[in-house]
C-alpha cells in the first residue's frame, strides 16, 4: 500500500514538473521570442567570413529572431568573401529587418556589406566609403639584376605569369588587369546604388575610392543616421514594436587573436596590411 502511494506521489511530482516546464516554454514563446534581435559582427580585415555567414543563416532560419543588426568594424579586404557575406545578407533582408551599425571603420569591403542594410548608422567620425578596388604588385626585377640573381619561369599559357614580380608588366597585361579591376569596381558601384536606392550616376560620382567621415557620408546619402550601436537597437525596437528591453542574441564565433590584433589596429586609418601580388581587394 505504501509503495502504491509512493508511486502516485512520484507521478504527481513528475506531472507538476512537466507543467512548469511547459508553462516556462510557452512564456518564452510569447515573451522572449518576440523581443529577440540578432547581432552579426564583422571585425577586422576581411579574408574569410564563414563564421559571419553562418550567423546570418542561423538568424534567418530562427523564427524567434525578429530583426538583425550588423555591427561592422572593418577596413575591407578580399572581394570574394565580401560578396558572399553581402549575398547572404540580402537573403536575410528579404525576410527580416536588417540595420547596420558602423564602428571606427566601415570602409571599402566593410561598406560593401553595409550597403545591403535597410538603415545605416555611423558615428560622426566613423571612417567609411572608400568605394573602390585595389590591386598591387611589387617588382624586384632591377634588384635581382643588381645582386646577380635570375628567375626562370616555365609556363603553359601566355597569361599564366601575369603579375610575376621578377619582371615588369607589359602594356597588354596592364590593360588586361585594369579591365578586370574596372569590372569589379562597376559591380561595387551598382550594388551600392541598389542598396542605397541611389541614382547610378550619383553612386559613381561618390565611388572614386575616397573615404568619408560619418557626417560626410550622411550628407552624401551613403548612410541614414548619425548614431551609436544602441541607437540602431532602439530604432529597430521601435520599428518592430518591441515593448521593454530587447534581448540581443550574438553570433557564436571562436576567439581569434589575429582578428583581435587587426581590430585594434583599425584605430589607425593609415594602417596597411601586406598584400599578396594581384589579390583583388575592397579596402582603403
Amino acid at each position: 500500500m505504501a509503495g502504491h502511494t509512493g508511486r502516485k506521489v512520484l507521478l504527481i511530482v513528475c506531472v507538476v514538473i512537466a507543467v512548469i516546464i511547459f508553462i516556462a516554454g510557452i512564456s518564452g514563446i510569447f515573451t522572449g521570442s518576440g523581443s529577440r534581435i540578432g547581432v552579426v559582427e564583422v571585425e577586422g580585415t576581411i579574408t574569410d567570413l564563414k563564421d559571419v555567414m553562418a550567423d546570418i543563416v542561423r538568424f534567418r532560419e530562427d523564427d524567434s529572431i525578429r530583426g538583425v543588426i550588423v555591427r561592422i568594424n572593418s577596413p575591407g579586404g578580399a572581394v570574394g568573401p565580401t560578396q558572399e557575406a553581402a549575398s547572404e545578407l540580402k537573403k536575410l533582408k528579404a525576410k527580416k529587418k536588417v540595420y547596420v551599425s558602423m564602428g571606427s571603420v566601415c570602409a571599402s569591403g566593410g561598406y560593401y556589406i553595409a550597403a545591403v542594410g535597410e538603415k545605416l548608422y555611423a558615428n560622426p567620425s566613423t571612417i567609411t566609403g572608400s568605394i573602390g578596388v585595389i590591386m598591387q604588385q611589387t617588382v624586384v626585377e632591377d634588384l635581382m639584376k643588381k645582386i646577380g640573381v635570375q628567375a626562370n619561369t616555365i609556363k603553359a599559357g601566355a597569361m599564366k605569369d601575369v603579375g610575376n614580380p621578377f619582371r615588369k608588366m607589359t602594356d597588354y597585361e596592364r590593360k588586361y588587369l585594369q579591365d578586370i579591376i574596372d569590372g569589379i569596381h562597376e559591380q561595387f558601384i551598382k550594388d551600392v546604388a541598389a542598396g542605397r536606392k541611389m541614382n547610378i550616376d550619383k553612386a559613381r560620382g561618390l565611388a572614386d575610392g575616397r573615404i568619408y567621415t560619418g557626417l560626410q557620408a550622411k550628407e552624401a546619402g551613403l548612410i541614414d543616421n548619425i548614431g551609436t550601436f544602441y541607437d540602431a537597437v532602439d530604432a529597430m525596437k521601435t520599428t518592430l514594436g518591441i515593448k521593454g528591453k530587447p534581448e540581443l542574441v550574438y553570433g557564436k564565433k571562436p576567439f581569434s587573436p589575429l582578428k583581435w590584433l587587426v581590430s585594434s589596429a583599425l584605430q589607425d586609418i593609415f594602417t596597411r596590411e601586406p598584400v599578396a601580388p594581384f589579390r583583388y581587394e575592397y579596402r582603403p
